[in-house]
């Protein structure tokens, strides 16, 4: 079976639960799954439940607990560096037919890490490993070689109506 690279983009809500949604019919398929999350810490409700399918997935969080806001720290440059290694071998190894990299797009915004090193790991794949690569921002060199990409685009939002992130919906 051919992977592709997917990216899901834009500034609209939705990236993050889309690439579970694909995570989960991958499961549903057999599928051995590597959910890595750029610039997060913590457990999310998500992680709750997809932890019943701990057996096939594995969902990894590179963060620092902090909000990044103007230039990033070497903290969170190397958090980011250290997490591109081991996605790096867990993508050339094809043990996950499919590999998440969310908010990948973010930490490239940010100088975490390279759009070249996320070219890099779409060359290492192998055949059968789909790439989903999700977060603001996409690198114009990386929409460009993906196979699929899909923009979340915000119309309207209740956040701008000072509703916070709810548990259950964001987080």
């Amino acid at each position: 079976m051919t992977g592709c690279v997917q990216v899901y983009t834009g500034d609209g809500k939705g990236k993050t639960t889309a690439a579970i949604g694909l995570a989960v019919r991958a499961l549903g398929a057999g599928w051995k799954v590597f959910f890595a999350q750029f610039l997060k810490t913590g457990k999310y409700s998500e992680h709750k439940a997809l932890a019943k399918f701990s057996t096939h997935l594995t969902i990894k969080t590179y963060g620092r607990n902090v909000f990044i806001k103007g230039e990033p720290e070497d903290a969170d440059r190397r958090v980011a560096q250290e997490a591109y290694q081991e996605i790096a071998e867990i993508v050339a190894s094809g043990r996950y037919r499919l590999v998440v990299l969310d908010e990948a797009n973010v930490a490239v915004h940010y100088g975490l890490i390279t759009v070249d090193q996320i070219l890099d790991l779409m060359d290492r794949r192998p055949e059968g490993v789909e790439l989903l690569i999700t977060g603001r921002y996409a690198h114009s060199r990386l929409i460009a070689r993906a196979d699929l990409v899909t923009e979340m685009r915000e119309v309207k939002h209740y956040f701008h109506r000072g509703v916070k992130a709810r548990r259950g919906v964001e987080k």
